[in-house]
């Protein structure tokens, strides 16, 4: 019974757990063609391996589980199932959870980006009529932030002739669509406008705010309205 156990553990279940293994590694990587090379390698020694020692199995009724004379090679046996085993998971969660995980962090980044810009190109104070312009420019690319600039300022210098003050506060943000460079969002505000001697004026405002990523920083690229069909 003992050597019957031996015999799986080292010579069934440690060659298929280091192919097993090996071809896991393929599907990580996505099979490219240097891999698919050396996995067949790999594979095709482990194979001849298990059948050499078959051979050996019934020439002198002893295998490596078995060899009580040979516990090194056993050690190396396992020693190397186990290196393609961690090397596997190490891969996958490199090649898989890491992804994932930046496409959650770019997702909240550049919601937060799109959210913060529109509100500031929704806010006006007469006390400090750029500072709104300056607060969306630094988020902004230069030929967005100098586009911008060039289309607020009249309107700021209107709004602020009139003492009008203007705040708005992002009511949902949801990301339409994001790639590793590129993402758009469309923001839903809630805007007030108030005017002295008037009841302020509230309205929503929904903005579509286009984004880029440039030396691993997003950007904003464009801020537009979302008309009603």
């Amino acid at each position: 019974m003992r050597n019957r156990l031996r015999v799986l553990a080292f010579d069934l279940l440690t060659p298929a757990v280091a192919i097993a293994a090996l071809v896991y590694l393929g599907v990580a990587l996505g099979w490219p063609l240097w891999w698919v090379s050396v996995c067949s390698v790999l594979c095709l020694l482990i194979v001849e391996g298990v059948a050499v020692n078959f051979v050996l199995a019934r020439r002198d009724a002893v295998t490596v589980g078995t060899d009580d004379d040979g516990p090194g090679l056993r050690l190396a046996v396992v020693g190397a199932a186990t290196a393609a085993v961690v090397t596997a998971a190490i891969v996958g969660y490199v090649q898989w959870t890491l992804p994932d995980r930046a496409l959650r962090d770019d997702t909240a980044e550049v919601a937060g980006i799109a959210s913060s810009v529109a509100e500031a190109s929704a806010t006006f104070t007469p006390q400090n009529p750029t500072g709104s312009i300056d607060r969306a420019t630094s988020m902004m690319s230069a030929a967005s932030a100098e586009r911008f600039k060039n289309e607020f300022a009249t309107v700021a210098q209107d709004l602020g002739k009139r003492n009008v003050s203007a705040q708005a506060r992002t009511v949902s943000a949801g990301v339409e669509a994001i790639g590793p460079d590129a993402a758009s969002v469309a923001v839903i505000l809630r805007g007030t406008q108030s005017t002295p001697g008037q009841k302020p004026d509230t309205a929503v405002l929904a903005l579509r705010v286009a984004l880029s990523k440039t030396d691993g920083r997003w950007v904003v690229e464009d801020v537009a309205p979302i008309h009603a069909r």
